[in-house]
Parts: structure tokens; sequence; C-alpha cells
């Protein structure tokens, strides 16, 4: 990993060969009085670590004097690598590369849309080893967990499905961006191997679920489905009647903040 000045990027290099690519990182060091956790923010699709959500998770580590890791995945952000390479089981390589090069003792995860199935997937891949960062706890912030499986190809068009098959991808109008979204018939087919709504999910820790019910393009139906596979946790779920996708308004800022407080002060 590369050295940076304060607040500015250090580079992580993923992967060998033409799997290489480097990876943008903003690590705040926790303060002398700083609780042993460490925040970790997992952005969503097409997302990135400047974004409103992660600025004031980090500016929420500062105010407590806790560390907080923020990065880009690839394609993402200013990480290098090509977003239409990206999967979930790519992206998820890069979260893993994060927490090992970092190292941190216990994290608690704070995941927007598509970061929730990355996080999901963090703790299941974590759990499989010996030495692992103990976790405080999971937010997750309009979690679209399996969204490729469970939302995107039930859906299809007939139009979608000629292009995923001769060119490899399709494009969707976006209501966040002027540029389209586009997926990837690998990134639906490697969606397949992440599933996590398939059993039980064990995290072994508390987790809070934010979830707007004016959501367009994850409805809160999918919140409540997840539910149904993390029975043995504490879960709390909060709906917010008018919330929409990105949760973004102060009103949700101070949700999200006033929820990584209470897993903190409960630790």
């Amino acid at each position: 990993m590369t050295t940076s000045p304060l607040n500015q990027p250090a580079m992580l290099t993923v992967g060998k060969g033409d799997q290489s690519r480097d990876i943008a990182i903003l690590a705040r060091s926790a303060g002398r009085r700083g609780q042993g956790t460490t925040l970790l923010w997992l952005g969503g699709y097409r997302s990135d670590m400047t974004g409103t959500k992660a600025a004031e998770l980090d500016a929420l580590a500062g105010e407590l004097g806790i560390a907080a890791i923020r990065f880009d995945y690839s394609g993402h952000g200013i990480s290098g690598g090509a977003f239409r390479d990206g999967t979930i089981s790519r992206w998820l390589e890069e979260a893993l590369a994060v927490v090992d090069h970092v190292k941190p003792k216990r994290v608690l995860l704070v995941g927007s849309s598509m970061g929730c199935w990355i996080a999901l997937r963090l703790v299941q891949e974590l759990k499989k080893r010996k030495k692992a960062p103990q976790l405080d706890g999971l937010v997750l912030i309009a979690p679209a967990p399996d969204f490729t499986a469970e939302l995107i190809e039930p859906s299809l068009t007939n139009v979608q499905r000629q292009s995923l098959s001769e060119r490899g991808y399709f494009e969707e109008h976006s209501a966040y961006s002027p540029e389209p979204n586009i997926y990837t018939r690998d990134l639906i087919e490697d969606g397949r191997k992440n599933l996590v709504m398939t059993g039980i999910i064990e995290t072994g820790c508390p987790v809070h679920i934010l979830q707007g019910m004016k959501d367009p393009d994850v409805p809160y139906s999918h919140a409540l489905k997840l539910l149904e596979f993390l029975p043995a946790d504490d879960v709390v779920l909060t709906l917010i009647r008018d919330g929409d996708h990105r949760l973004s308004r102060p009103q949700d800022i101070e949700k999200m903040r006033a929820t990584v407080r209470s897993l903190l002060i409960n630790d």
C-alpha cells in the first residue's frame, strides 16, 4: 500500500496479473481515547466513498475519536479497474483485502444498498477464518442483498435478455446519474454464486436495518424478506415512511448516526 498525505487516499493493489487493480482507501485513525471499534463503510452500486452517507459516517467517527475506513470498489470513484469487470465476488475480494491490510481488531460494518450484500458476504467469509476482527454490529441501509437474482432477473424484458445474450450487458436509465446503469451478464451470473438469502444468516452481532417505504429501487418488502433469514440475531428494522432509496436527507443521516451510536454505546 502506498503512503499518501493526510486526508488523501492511499492505494492498495488487489489481484495479480491482468486482474490487478488499485483500490483507493481513506482511513481515519482512532483518537487517543477512541474505542476499539473501527467503522467500515461499504458503498452501493456506482456510488463512491465521497458520498453524503460515507462522509457523514467518517465525520461521526471523528467526533467519537474512533477509526473509520472508506474505500472505492474497482471501477468506482478513483479506484482502478473497469466498472464492467465488476462482480460481487470481485468487490468482495477487495473488501476482504482492505480488512486484511488495515487489520482492525473490531469492526462495525455500515453498508448501503449493494454494500449490504457485500457486508453480509464479508461476514460469512470472515467467520471461516481462525483469526478475524470481532464484529460489533451491522447497519444495513436500504439493503439490496441478492438484488441481481431477486430484483433484476425476474423483471428482465425480452430486449434486455437479448442484449445480455448478444452484447453481454444491458443498459437501464438511472435516476441518479445522466449515465445509464449497466448490468453485465458476468455480474448476474456471479450473483447467483453469492446469494445470501438462501438459508439462515448467522452474523453473531446486532443488526439494524434502515429502509425507506418510498424506495423506488429496492422495495421495503425486500427488507422484510431479509428479516426471515436473520432469526438468530438481535435485529431492528426501522421503516421510514417517506424515505427514498438514498436516505441521504438530513433526517435520514441523523437516523444513521443515531443507529451507529446506539451500537457503539451497547458495545
